[in-house]
């Protein structure tokens, strides 16, 4: 099992807005899971990761006028589920179609699509505003047949909802070793037909163009790896990408401009966006 370090930032004044922007920095150096509440944000990392100066330096860069008091713990590898039942992970519906609940779970509410996830400590449970907005805008295209590749899958979801919506291959691509086992277990937890690969985007160069790219992972590895991603985008396809702000939008639309992708519509939730974008040559 995987051990972690644990953050919990204590932040006055607190809100979502300031949480969901310390999840997004804290996700450019490498952390996985955040636990927001009322009074601040709980945050994990690979132990071999982890690096207090990092946490201190987006403290003091922090853009608004907050206190954040910051402590560290030690998570021995555990059983993450216990973990998520007894704390965090509740079921979901999105858009009245796809119910998301966990093995543990009971009185699960009906929906077209079911999916079921053990997220242990892999990201992408579908609460997190990137993921449910990536989730409607799946089930709101038309996917019969076709080829999909989701880079930085985590839990599997989205590539899992693409493949029980139709689709005809669907590959999903993660960096992390235990998230990547995560996924794993999810597709045949789900019994759908989901390749997963373990790496990151140079794993792109194995695959053929896709009909539809999927990247919710966060604006910083988006704008690094976008080249990459058109690359394995055919022309006329889609390209979905989330895990940054609506403020972000512009950034993400010059990088994609310059390489023939327009985005056509957003979705935005508590500020942060799902961005679809088509492939023009």
């Amino acid at each position: 099992m995987t051990d972690y370090q644990q953050i919990r930032l204590d932040i006055t004044p607190c809100d979502e807005n300031i949480t969901d922007l310390f999840a997004a920095f804290l996700a450019d150096c490498g952390y996985e899971s955040f636990v927001p509440d009322e009074t601040g944000l709980t945050a994990y990392i690979n132990s071999t990761l982890f690096n207090k100066e990092d946490v201190e330096s987006i403290i003091a860069d922090f853009p608004m006028e907050v206190d954040a008091k910051l402590t560290v713990d030690f998570i021995e590898g555990k059983d993450w589920n216990e973990e998520w039942e007894k704390n965090y992970f509740q079921p979901i519906v999105i858009a009245d179609q796809c119910v998301i609940h966990s093995t543990f779970h009971k009185d699960v509410p009906n929906a077209k699509y079911d999916i079921v996830i053990d997220p242990k400590m892999a990201f992408g449970t579908g609460h997190h505003s990137t993921t449910s907005l990536i989730l409607q805008t799946l089930l709101e295209t038309d996917m019969k047949g076709k080829s999909v590749i989701d880079m930085g899958t985590g839990t599997g979801i989205l590539a899992i909802l693409s493949a029980m919506l139709g689709a005809e291959k669907v590959t999903g691509i993660e960096i992390d070793p235990g998230a990547y086992e995560n996924a794993l277990e999810h597709v045949e937890l789900n019994n759908v037909n989901v390749d997963v690969l373990l790496g990151d985007a140079s794993r792109l160069n194995e695959l053929q163009p896709a009909d539809i790219f999927i990247a919710n992972i966060n604006r910083n590895i988006i704008l690094a790896d976008i080249s990459s991603y058109r690359k394995n985008l055919k022309p006329g396809g889609i390209m979905l990408l989330s895990g940054f702000y609506e403020s972000d939008i512009a950034m993400i639309e010059r990088a994609a401009n310059a390489l023939g992708l327009e985005v056509v519509s957003y979705k935005e939730d508590k500020d942060w966006v799902a961005v679809k974008l088509i492939c023009k040559k």
